[in-house]
């Protein structure tokens, strides 16, 4: 398990830019050599790269698990021919207005939490795509519940705004240990500042001491 520190684009968000499950990672194709060996280095996946509206905010519009891929319906036809070219999972657009999926949509191997904000009907593409049981509500208070989490097939950590309740629950959920934590001294909406799998993670490089240590006892031991 390896937990390392980095930026991009002279940003400490580097979550916004990335996905990453336990069989694959996706970065931007313009992504600097450094970065990608740092990525493949950490998290020990196959990596893709890709584009999604014609953008690299990949961490915001894909949600992910190792079984699937689920992209907003606005995604350019080139863009989705890549990825089923050159990943092997389950890959599907979800007909729904909203396109911030990966911010709406909280997964891992084992379950997936959905935002209200995505209409009912789009849950049996979710949960048949991602191969995963499928609960929908809020977090925190929040609906971006995949931008105030991270969970991986081993820990979840959360925003502190999370109560114990929650975490009680979406630990029986998601059959992972959770906690809440920060990311870049004191950013709740931790999924913007980390790329992180059951293998290691990439946090960002204003990340603290005590919120990386967090993270190494949430999501890896």
């Amino acid at each position: 398990m390896s937990v390392s520190r980095g930026s991009l684009y002279g940003a400490s968000s580097i979550g916004v830019y990335g996905v990453a499950t336990d069989k694959y990672a996706i970065i931007p194709a313009d992504i600097p050599e450094k970065f990608e060996r740092e990525v493949e280095a950490d998290l020990k996946v196959e990596i893709i790269k890709g584009a999604v509206l014609e953008s690299f905010l990949l961490g915001v519009f894909i949600a992910a698990n190792s079984n699937g891929m689920i992209l907003p319906r606005l995604v350019r036809d080139e863009e989705l021919n890549l990825f089923r070219k050159t990943i092997d999972a389950e890959i599907e657009i979800l007909d729904v207005k909203e396109t911030a999926l990966g911010n709406l949509i909280l997964a891992n191997d084992k379950a997936a939490l959905v935002s209200p904000i995505i209409p009912r009907k789009a849950l049996k593409r979710i949960e048949d795509t991602l191969g995963v049981e499928v609960m929908q509500k809020n977090l925190a208070g929040s609906n971006l519940v995949g931008a105030i989490a991270v969970v991986t097939n081993k820990g979840l950590l959360a925003c502190p705004l999370a109560t114990d309740e929650e975490l009680d629950e979406l630990e029986d959920f998601f059959k992972v240990k959770a906690d809440i934590g920060t990311i870049n001294r004191g950013n709740i909406f931790v999924r913007s500042g980390m790329l992180a799998n059951s293998y290691g993670a990439i946090v960002g490089s204003e990340t603290t001491g005590p919120e990386l240590m967090r993270i190494q006892q949430t999501l890896y031991t």
